[in-house]
């Protein structure tokens, strides 16, 4: 693993064989695969789990709840989200803790990439295989093997499980 004056790792993160992380990146209670490789300027939140031979690309937001599966590739910039209805404060004025709400979960299915840009709502699954295009909002969850794009997302085409695309397998959108 690689560990610069600019990382911050936590004691309670659990890190997988020949994990490659950057500078400036703060990771907490989180789980992170073997042979995974984080960019610069990422965070990791706890009860997040990023799986085995995984690619986060820099600048990105990996909230509490989110899990990746192995072999997932997570574009520069992706933010993911855990709470449909954020609020600063409590109905009684307070400030809000972790009390005030709860963690909706958001899975990342084996083999899926997510573009660069792109922010993917909670509660939402992205299935095995799938390709978030670039600046995405993902609000529903997205099919294995299916190619997304736009805001909110929608389904372009589809993949075979090779990653090819429908032209090539007949596949209708």
């Amino acid at each position: 693993m690689n560990q610069g004056e600019y990382v911050r790792i936590a004691p309670d993160v659990k890190l997988g064989q020949r994990v490659q992380i950057h500078c400036f990146v703060n990771l907490y209670g989180c789980a992170i695969g073997d042979d995974s490789r984080v960019g610069a300027f990422v965070e990791i939140q706890k009860n997040a789990q990023v799986g085995k031979r995984c690619k986060i690309s820099s600048h990105t937001f990996i909230c509490e709840g989110v899990d990746i599966e192995d072999d997932c590739f997570v574009g520069h910039g992706v933010m993911f989200l855990n709470d449909p209805y954020p609020r600063a404060v409590a109905a009684n004025g307070e400030p809000q803790d972790e009390t005030h709400w709860e963690v909706v979960r958001t899975a990342v299915q084996r083999g899926a990439s997510i573009g660069s840009n792109a922010t993917i709502l909670c509660g939402v699954t992205v299935g095995a295989g799938a390709l978030v295009g670039a600046g995405a909002v993902v609000t529903r969850d997205v099919p294995p093997h299916a190619v997304v794009a736009g805001n909110p997302a929608r389904i372009l085409r589809r993949l075979d499980a090779a990653g090819d695309n429908n032209e090539r397998t007949g596949i209708e959108s």
